[in-house]
């Protein structure tokens, strides 16, 4: 008798997980329960009834608790009725995967080196251009983190290793580039290039101010550049003095290189002084001074 029990109760768990309702999102609504329980259908159907199980997993809405949430909504339901949702898993594949990722890059060859295995919910494969790690200098495998997308939950993370070349074009220094000065375009040289991505392109290169001495015959990338400066060590500037209402304009000469906001010494060669100023433009700082007579009282080296 007791065997009996047993395995009619076994039957009754596995025919009631057969009946699961697939979710995908992170709650359940009362839509979803309308597909369990018809009379659902007479709530408003966005409305949240409970958080929606673990991918993988199923959630049993039991009948009491369906008894208690016929009473809050005022609706009749059948006596022991009982409801299951189940979130879906899918495997991944690599045609899925590099499906995905051509749509970043049609014009690139992709190799698929190794893949995220753990199975994933359903929704939308998305590799941003951000995800991939950047390193033009090597043809090692990368990482490119994505994740699954789909309305109404969180994103699901993965990843894949992948070999990316790019048909294009590098930037070549054709003279050793000095750290500090602007790169001009007679310093460079354009060839075309099939590897890894992630090199800038010419327009990326001329006047920016490399960071470290690049020698003659470098291929340039992007993290050896720093921004372009406003003003640079040793050209004339427009130099702005203000002093309460008082405005004045003179030429000065930076002693400094400078990016906008930063404050740089710029001499006043009328009378070989020493200004404080802050870069606002091109060629352009401001001094904000006291009484016009305090103007320029540091001299270099003190």
């Amino acid at each position: 008798m007791t065997l009996r029990i047993a395995l009619l109760a076994f039957l009754a768990l596995a025919s009631l997980r057969a009946q699961c309702i697939s979710v995908s999102g992170e709650r359940i609504l009362a839509a979803d329960m309308a597909r369990a329980v018809p009379a659902f259908a007479a709530v408003a159907p966005e409305l949240v009834l409970g958080f929606a199980p673990s991918p993988g997993t199923r959630r049993v809405y039991a009948a009491a608790e369906m008894a208690r949430l016929g009473k809050r909504y005022g609706l009749a339901l059948e006596p022991g009725a009982e409801a299951c949702f189940a979130r879906p898993l899918e495997t991944l594949t690599p045609d899925r995967i590099a499906a995905a990722l051509q749509k970043v890059m049609p014009a690139a060859h992709i190799e698929i080196v190794d893949f995220s295995r753990q199975p994933i919910p359903p929704g939308e494969l998305r590799f941003p251009p951000s995800g991939l790690q950047v390193d033009p200098s090597s043809r090692a495998p990368r990482l490119w983190r994505g994740a699954v997308c789909a309305p109404g939950r969180d994103d699901f993370p993965l990843w894949a290793k992948v070999r990316v070349a790019v048909t294009g074009t590098r930037v070549v220094a054709t003279a050793a580039l000095i750290p500090g000065r602007p790169i001009e375009r007679a310093q460079l040289h354009v060839e075309s290039y099939q590897g890894p991505p992630g090199l800038p392109d010419l327009a990326e290169v001329v006047g920016r101010a490399p960071r470290r001495y690049i020698p003659a015959g470098a291929v340039i990338e992007g993290s050896w550049l720093d921004a372009p400066a406003q003003v640079y060590r040793g050209e004339s500037v427009r130099v702005e003095v203000d002093s309460g209402l008082a405005r004045v304009l003179l030429e000065g000469q930076a002693q400094s290189s400078g990016r906008r906001g930063e404050v740089i010494a710029v001499r006043n060669p009328a009378n070989g002084k020493i200004l404080h100023a802050t870069v606002t433009d091109r060629g352009r700082v401001v001094v904000a001074a006291g009484p016009l007579a305090r103007i320029g009282t540091e001299r270099t080296g003190r």
